[in-house]
């Protein structure tokens, strides 16, 4: 028997035919459904061509239509590269499979001029990369990914915080155009200016639009009572005093945010000194007072209780002194300043009912007879009231980033009657201006508020990207690319923020109908996605997310709660750890502002440098292991 029928007759190389029969057949196929998929697209390219990451998205999406795990498992058998790590250049991926295939099942195969690299893997990389650097500038110390950082208003009047930041390796400044103001926003640009400046170091500003964020309205007040409290030990003996600040003027910056300020005439302010008395009665109708402690600034003066009691708006306050006895007359009678009930307790329960009203009607806890029947449900209004008549019976509906879950129980004249379906055994305690999320509900809002034109005005002279929140449609992304046309700034970076279910059905569409035309990243909001989607469809999602970005050489930045922990209390959370190390195969991690966020950024980036040693993207690098 010769060598070649020896080579044609071998068990192993007709299992290796068979494969290279199946790849060579699923190539076709990709490319034939690619080639579909991108004609929709022909209107959004002028120029009648599709850039090189169009085309690789394509053929991603072409590839991921058919459940390849059969194919996979016997590539892995046979010991041959897998396609899991197709995404950088799907074709070449699949050339370099079959010129294996067949060397090994050919012996007179001869490769052709091109080798299937040529275009392949390391292009797709170096695309992605260029790509990167465009959006968020030049690579720094800690690898391959970018450190962005939600911008706390003091960074508008505090340099020190702001070159802090820089030093700890922030290259990313956010700004949400949902909170402060033009002046607040150019005080903090001006900061991030300076420290690159001063650093040698560039940091891009991304500015984000607030969008359409759906939120619960204003609660109605409770008496207008502030409950002095004092500390007590186990015996119930006073260890510490309650404390409150008195002020002449209750508008300007308070000194301590933590403590309750009331008003008081000036001339009362006149006559105060460390050591003397404000005598009341409280609302129990107890003899209580208030000891002047120290000024704090002009109009600001630090009083304490030493017993707890339930200060009254507007009641009477009698000046005295520790010396003085009841039948001495007062030094002076004053008043106190009025003030506002605290909002009023709104808690609610599974199986409950809660009313979604318009923004206009204040919430209210829930009202019952003497038996206990219930009169009227909990109710909380909603800030875009238009949108409760669109809901139908049966859609979720999710409150303050899903602590409360309901459904649309009915529709009434006073609004949408919700059911509640998810809520911890102590109660949900509604408060208002937190999240309201309609994952089902499609209410064709136009994609930019009056507020974001506004505010795009501002963004286009000033920031290096504009963030688009709560992107759905490509027809939202060619109105934006419209509008930043019509302030001459085609050329400003849009980050596509990734919030809804919708956004997530619509991405292929939206990067496809994108790149190519106008520079693009993508934000995996994990916040409110969460929310659209539940916990473990998320953890799916953000996967699959990456894996089409990386296919479209797309930069992602990765947003939400990302060490929250470190950020906001200096604690650490081991599975907030391993959320990081997970992180860091987008191309920028995002944490958010927070009282210990030099901490946070030191700790991402020390898992950054340590988890680029191992793996980039989905591809293990397998760095030795010292053990």
């Amino acid at each position: 028997m010769t060598t070649a029928n020896k080579f044609n007759e071998d068990p192993y190389c007709d299992v290796l035919k068979q494969i290279l029969a199946d790849v060579a057949e699923l190539r076709k196929k990709i490319e034939s459904n690619a080639t579909q998929r991108l004609q929709k697209y022909q209107g959004n390219y002028h120029s009648g061509y599709f850039s090189k990451s169009a085309c690789n998205l394509a053929h991603y999406l072409a590839m991921r239509q058919f459940d390849l795990r059969h194919l996979q498992d016997r590539l892995a058998q046979a010991g041959l590269s897998s396609l899991g790590r197709a995404e950088a250049s799907v074709l070449s991926t699949l050339d370099s499979l079959i010129d294996v295939l067949k060397r090994a099942t050919d012996k007179d195969y001869v490769p052709g001029d091109i080798t299937p690299n040529e275009y392949g893997f390391n292009r797709g990389q170096q695309l992605l990369e260029q790509h990167t650097i465009e959006l968020f500038g030049p690579f720094h110390d800690h690898g391959k990914a970018h450190v962005m950082v939600t911008l706390a208003t003091e960074a508008s009047w505090d340099y020190v915080l702001v070159s802090s930041l820089f030093e700890k390796g922030m290259t990313c400044a956010r700004i949400n155009c949902a909170h402060d103001d033009p002046v607040i926003w150019q005080a903090m640009i001006r900061n991030v200016r300076r420290a690159e400046t001063e650093m040698g170091r560039s940091c891009r500003i991304l500015m984000d639009l607030a969008g359409h964020k759906i939120r619960t309205g204003s609660i109605a007040g409770g008496p207008a009572i502030h409950h002095i409290r004092v500390q007590k030990n186990r015996t119930g003996k006073v260890m510490a005093p309650g404390y409150l600040i008195l002020t002449t003027d209750p508008a300007s910056p308070s000194t301590d945010d933590s403590r309750f300020r009331v008003s008081i005439p000036k001339s009362l302010q006149k006559k105060l000194v460390p050591g003397v008395r404000l005598d009341f009665i409280d609302n129990r109708n107890k003899k209580c007072f208030l000891k002047i402690e120290q000024p704090l600034s002009d109009t600001d003066w630090l009083a304490s209780c030493n017993k707890a009691a339930y200060l009254v708006s507007g009641c009477k306050l009698t000046l005295t002194t520790d010396q003085q006895t009841d039948k001495q007359k007062p030094l002076a009678e004053f008043t106190l300043g009025e003030f506002a009930g605290e909002p009023l307790d709104i808690r609610v329960f599974k199986n409950q009912l809660l009313l979604l009203t318009t923004g206009d009607i204040e919430g209210k806890p829930a009202e019952y007879d003497d038996s206990g029947s219930l009169i009227h449900p909990a109710q909380i209004g909603c800030t875009l009231s238009s949108l409760i008549e669109k809901l139908e019976i049966g859609q979720p509906v999710w409150i303050d980033d899903g602590k409360l879950g309901a459904i649309v129980e009915a529709i009434t004249e006073q609004g949408a009657l919700l059911r509640v379906t998810v809520a911890k055994a102590s109660g949900v305690r509604i408060q208002s201006d937190k999240g309201i999320n309609f994952p089902e509900a499609e209410f064709n809002l136009p994609p930019l508020t009056e507020k974001d034109l506004t505010d795009l005005d501002f963004v286009c002279v000033h920031a290096d990207m504009v963030g688009f929140s709560f992107v759905e449609t490509l027809a939202g992304m060619e109105y934006l690319m419209s509008e930043l046309a019509k302030r001459n700034a085609s050329d400003l970076p849009i980050i596509a923020k990734i919030e809804t279910n919708r956004a997530v059905k619509n991405l292929p569409d939206i990067i496809l109908g994108t790149i190519g035309r106008h520079n693009l990243g993508i934000m995996i909001a994990r916040g409110d996605l969460s929310v659209e989607l539940g916990s473990a469809r998320l953890a799916e999602i953000q996967e699959e997310l990456l894996w089409l970005c990386e296919a479209a050489h797309v930069p992602v930045i990765w947003a939400t709660q990302v060490l929250e922990s470190i950020a906001q209390k200096g604690t650490r959370s081991r599975s907030e750890f391993t959320d990081a190390a997970m992180a860091v195969r987008a191309e920028c991690v995002m944490l958010n502002k927070g009282p210990y966020i030099l901490d946070a950024i030191e700790a991402l980036v020390n898992v950054m440098i340590r988890m680029h040693e191992h793996q980039r993207k989905k591809f293990s690098r397998l760095r030795a292991l010292h053990w």
